[in-house]
């Protein structure tokens, strides 16, 4: 039988290789066609679209339209996601994530929004004139609101718990009441109450005063709400602080003298511990206590008190009133006098060694001086620090037992200028004194041992609770069980890779508790959010830089290029087989 290879056979391989050269080359001197690109419309889903004078209903119609039968539509607001007719719910209207996932597509797109966008100066110039933009402004209006509330969000039942609310108009006064009240709540009980004047427009600051003794044990949730004639926008009259309080000082702070030292740490403790902070101060003018919030006098009694009941005291060495504090743990300051420059070296093996091994040691100011502790056989050095980086390291943070009770030392100064300066230096001065708190309360220490909790316990409408992992074991996924408004719900907390995990709610209270933990608190999602208060459109209409929107398509986009090559191969390989070729 004759085997050769026939010219049919090697017209069939050169028109297979060559459909399968065009394919890789995809000249653009071929043929093609030109074909329109299907139109993107990102639509505003910010709640402003849906607050008082929002034209969401128009707003859909609109991205409808213009995207047409073939478009697409994307909705933006705090992020972007896919199209649906839901109201909007987003806190934030930022549109540039949306027109940078935009940059890719070739076809024409357009912005829906009201124009009222947070992150117009950021945006490119060449991102922001690319689109069309089609706004739908909100008609102005007036209201009133409340914007900010901060407090002590930890008190002993002796405290007084003093808020700063910050009150505001905006769109101007109007017909708007010019009086209002201001009212502190926990559920329907008011608390306290002020009787306010508004301002014309922009924001004024109103303090009041609610005695810690009126709050119930442990977390509670405070609304503070502008009452009396509702305006407008009624649902950001109103904001929630939650604070817990205790029977009694967890941590009391004895500044004495009152120097930057003590202010430092007793500002840092109240962050890190989980427990109400106290401090004294003592002024040299006249010789007596101070409360270090108020600076209203104190009597030494009423001093002893507190630090007989403190389960913590922060005091200066030889402190003869320190003494009153008997099987409570101590923190003793011991600063020395300035002599030179000393670094922080590697620390050694000590109970917070696992919690300091992340410092940046060499982004650390100097200290200004050490003290080194006397040796002990009992004291076990926490930090060292060397003298200009050399010589040999002296101990300078060190941990022993007396009586039963631990006892953590600080013998240098100079430590406040690690909270001073800010950025890693600031969270090392946070992570050693939480570290020393954490070991010195035992299992009612910093952060109470827990693996995880909120970063902030509130959070505006539309804004997601953020959780951080705390633990030094890597996360892990969380059941949570949390009771609100409408009930008992379960929901999952799956932290990244950063120890971060978000949680979308509802408004209103929750308490919550872990299932499989001992984790437990209250968070509140408000009602209030920046997207009520009327604001000026900031993105104004234009007709876009996107062209007609016409796309070429070559021989790579045609589907019939492909099947020839595949039908040529396959009838290549058969008349080969037939003819008996390998």
């Amino acid at each position: 039988m004759s085997r050769r290879v026939t010219l049919g056979l090697g017209a069939l391989r050169a028109a297979g290789i060559a459909a399968l050269l065009v394919l890789l080359w995809d000249p653009p001197w071929l043929p093609g066609r030109t074909a329109q690109a299907p139109p993107l419309v990102l639509l505003d889903a910010s709640l402003s679209f849906g607050g008082t004078g929002g034209r969401w209903p128009e707003a859909l119609d609109s991205a409808r339209r213009l995207a047409g039968a073939s478009g697409v539509v994307w909705r933006f607001g705090a992020g972007v996601t896919a199209f649906d007719t839901m109201p909007p719910a987003d806190g934030a209207s930022r549109l540039a994530p949306a027109l940078t996932a935009a940059a890719a597509r070739s076809g024409p797109v357009t912005v829906v929004t009201d124009g009222e966008i947070d992150d117009l100066a950021a945006l490119p110039p060449d991102l922001r004139a690319r689109p069309r933009v089609v706004t739908l402004p909100r008609p102005g209006f007036v209201d009133g609101y409340v914007a900010a509330v901060t407090g002590q969000r930890r008190l002993a039942a002796t405290d007084t718990l003093r808020l700063r609310v910050t009150v505001g108009v905006a769109g101007g006064r109007g017909q708007m009441a010019v009086s209002r009240v201001l009212a502190v709540r926990i559920g329907d009980r008011r608390l306290a109450s002020r009787a306010v004047a508004l301002p014309d427009s922009g924001t004024i600051v109103i303090e009041l005063e609610v005695p810690a003794a009126r709050l119930p044990a442990g977390p509670a949730a405070l609304t503070v709400a502008l009452e009396g004639a509702a305006d407008a926008e009624p649902r950001d009259d109103a904001r929630i602080l939650v604070v817990e309080t205790a029977a009694r000082p967890a941590v009391v702070v004895l500044a004495d003298p009152p120097d930057w030292e003590a202010r430092f740490l007793a500002r840092t403790l109240a962050d890190v511990v989980r427990a109400p902070v106290r401090t004294y101060v003592r002024l040299r003018s006249d010789g007596g206590w101070r409360d270090g919030a108020t600076l209203g006098p104190v009597g030494e009694g009423d001093v002893a008190r507190a630090l007989a009941g403190a389960r913590l005291v922060v005091h200066r060495a030889g402190s003869p009133l320190a003494r009153t504090a008997r099987g409570a743990t101590r923190l003793v300051l011991a600063p020395a006098a300035g002599e030179g420059d000393w670094y922080v070296t590697t620390p050694p093996a000590s109970p917070v060694a696992g919690a300091l091994a992340g410092i940046a040691r060499d982004s650390l100011p100097p200290l200004s001086g050490v003290a080194p502790e006397p040796g002990d056989s009992g004291v076990v050095v926490a930090l060292t620090a060397a003298l200009a980086r050399r010589g040999r390291p002296a101990p300078f943070v060190t941990l022993r037992e007396v009586g039963g009770a631990r006892v953590a030392t600080l013998a240098a100064s100079g430590f406040w200028r690690w909270g001073f300066r800010g950025g890693t230096s600031e969270v090392a001065y946070r992570t050693l004194v939480a570290a020393l708190a954490d070991w010195l309360l035992g299992e009612q220490g910093a952060e109470r041992r827990e693996q995880f909790g909120p970063e902030a316990t509130e959070s505006p409408r539309g804004v997601p609770l953020t959780w951080r992992w705390r633990a030094a074991e890597p996360a892990r996924d969380v059941v949570l069980r949390l009771t609100g408004p409408d009930g008992e719900r379960r929901d999952t907390l799956r932290f990244d890779v950063a120890g971060r995990a978000e949680l979308s709610l509802p408004p209103g209270i929750y308490r919550y508790a872990a299932v499989d933990g001992a984790e437990r608190g209250v968070v509140a999602v408000e009602a209030y959010s920046d997207e009520w208060r009327p604001a000026a459109a900031r993105l104004a209409p234009q007709a876009g830089t996107s062209g007609g929107g016409r796309e070429r398509r070559g021989p790579r986009d045609t589907w019939w290029l492909y099947a020839f090559a595949m039908a040529v191969f396959a009838a290549e390989w058969y008349w080969r087989r037939r003819e008996g070729l390998p």
